[in-house]
């Protein structure tokens, strides 16, 4: 290609980027994204990869703050001033995760914890924090990514179906004298349903299910269908 023709290709990407109008939202927030120059080293699936996770984080996140919300014993048995604090401290490392001692954490475990009888520490922070790094592991813990970055979308499927079990458990999970381990879903007779939970945590499957397909597409790579043990909370691989 000539230097003429890098030009105008260059100067069509900016433009275009430049004429695209941002998603009106309620609470007056927007996704769109400011040009660089990195942007010419993606594809478009690593572009469509990165807005996916970004998305699955920030469901996390809303899901978090609203667990705590629900359980507020939980932020407060290890000293949070509030769910927005603790939701916060356990989001922040996102932001230098590739150093973060956090990446490390084994979710598989965390996962199983929030559930014993006997568990001593934040319920919440437990399940969340185990979620959290077994999707990041499902991205090989990146969150850039471009044309020579590998992302598997057998980790995508197992993260999906590891998901579906964590919501199981967390809606039929009960201690000794039959109160739910953690509150989240409610039917409760003469209140409105709040299926707020089922909601959040359905975006975050269909988005990797989906996610899923078009990395094996794109990979060529067929992805292996499995199931979780429910009832002992055996998981996929990530």
């Amino acid at each position: 290609m000539s230097r003429f023709s890098l030009v105008v290709a260059v100067a069509a990407v900016l433009l275009s980027a430049c004429s695209a109008q941002p998603i009106q939202r309620k609470d007056g927030t927007s996704s769109t994204r400011t040009f660089s120059m990195k942007e010419l080293a993606k594809s478009d699936v690593d572009s469509v990869i990165e807005i996916h996770q970004q998305e699955i984080l920030a469901t996390l996140e809303r899901l978090t703050l609203k667990l705590y919300r629900r359980n507020p014993n939980e932020w407060r048995r290890v000293g949070h001033a509030s769910a927005e604090a603790a939701t916060a401290a356990l989001f922040e490392p996102l932001a230098r995760w590739e150093t973060s001692s956090q990446k490390d954490l084994p979710w598989e475990s965390t996962l199983r914890d929030p559930w014993r009888p006997d568990f001593p520490g934040d319920r919440v922070h437990a399940l969340m924090n185990g979620l959290l790094v077994m999707h990041m592991a499902a991205f090989n813990h990146r969150t850039e990514f471009y044309l020579l970055s590998e992302v598997d979308a057998q980790k995508l499927y197992n993260a999906a179906r590891n998901t579906e079990a964590v919501v199981w458990k967390l809606s039929t999970a009960r201690l000794a004298d039959g109160v739910p381990v953690l509150v989240s879903n409610s039917m409760e007779p003469g209140t409105p349903a709040n299926l707020s939970f089922e909601r959040e945590f359905g975006k975050i499957i269909g988005i990797e299910d989906t996610l899923a397909r078009v990395v094996e597409d794109k990979s060529t790579r067929a992805i292996r269908f499995g199931v979780v043990n429910l009832a002992s909370m055996i998981f996929l691989p990530i």
